[in-house]
């Protein structure tokens, strides 16, 4: 035998030894179960409201969402000048027909007296749309309208920001005063936004992955070692696909379902895609067209 096949079978083994060691030390430990959560079927979540169906964060879209039946909302917030928390995608307010200017920068006052109709842009193309439900929506107001929706909320707002390092503070004492902690969850690309949220929620709120946590899951079930990923968020919200990278394979599914992370694909229009990953072992799908979505799931309730 020669000296680099000795080497390689050395390193083989220590690798093995490795492995087998910290199988022995380290269990998969499985996130403890958020009530926002539990549902005994896959759920709809209408993205920013239905998209497609009804000018986004609006609250003719969410009307029409909740008449449609879906289980919730998936929105984004941003907060204003005077430190109101809306629900709001861009960082400036130029979707609006009569908009400009950075959100942060204005108050809800100044947001509203622009905001004289979206731009909006649905099936057929691009058009203004104008309609006296139009106004800019708080996320008091949301969360007063719809105390049965799940929302899960999403904070935009960069940490490293005035606005955004208010946000998680004045986030958490919302919830808290609506008594809506049960009913959420919160989430960000930022994962310093969630842990900084969570200082305050202490895990009385379910938490949603952030880009971070995605890699690190993705990259333990990847690995030899997933058994020691030990998950610090109660929900995924991913696209079916990362560049290059495939995130909606059954098995990775069902590695984070082993851990009680259910998983969530954003976001989702189209059918076939829709029965592909619910097929796959999906627990939600988030989409511009909750109207597809809720079909889907009545006729597979039926057989």
């Amino acid at each position: 035998m020669g000296k680099k096949t000795k080497i390689a079978l050395a390193i083989a083994a220590a690798s093995a030894a490795a492995w087998a060691g910290s199988k022995a030390i380290s269990k998969p430990q499985q996130r403890e179960g958020k009530q926002a959560l539990q549902f005994e079927r896959p759920i709809i979540l209408a993205h920013r409201g239905g998209a497609l169906l009804a000018p986004e964060h609006t609250m003719v879209a969410f009307e029409k969402a909740a008449q449609l039946g879906v289980d919730g909302f998936e929105i984004d917030i941003r907060l204003t000048k005077d430190e109101e928390i809306i629900v709001f995608h861009d960082e400036t307010v130029e979707r609006t027909t009569d908009g400009y200017g950075l959100i942060a920068d204005m108050t809800l006052a100044e947001i509203n007296a622009l905001n004289h109709g979206y731009q909006f842009e649905d099936l057929e193309g691009s058009f203004p749309y104008r309609e006296d439900k139009l106004k800019v929506v708080t996320l008091r107001e949301l969360l007063e309208a719809y105390p049965n929706m799940l929302i899960n909320i999403d904070i935009k707002d960069a940490p490293d920001t005035y606005e955004g390092s208010l946000m998680p503070s004045k986030l958490w004492r919302l919830i808290e005063e609506l008594q809506a902690e049960h009913r959420v969850v919160v989430t960000s690309f930022y994962g310093e936004q969630i842990d900084r949220f969570n200082l305050y929620a202490q895990n009385q709120v379910a938490l949603g992955a952030g880009e971070s946590d995605v890699r690190k899951a993705f990259a333990s079930f990847s690995s030899q070692f997933g058994h020691l990923y030990h998950p610090k968020v109660d929900v995924f919200q991913i696209p079916p696909k990362s560049g290059v990278i495939a995130l909606d394979s059954p098995k990775f599914i069902q590695f984070l379902n082993n851990l009680n992370i259910p998983v969530h694909y954003w976001t989702i229009n189209d059918l076939d895609t829709m029965k592909k990953l619910l097929n796959n072992g999906a627990k939600g799908i988030i989409t511009d067209r909750p109207d597809i979505a809720v079909e889907l799931l009545q006729v597979q309730e039926s057989k």
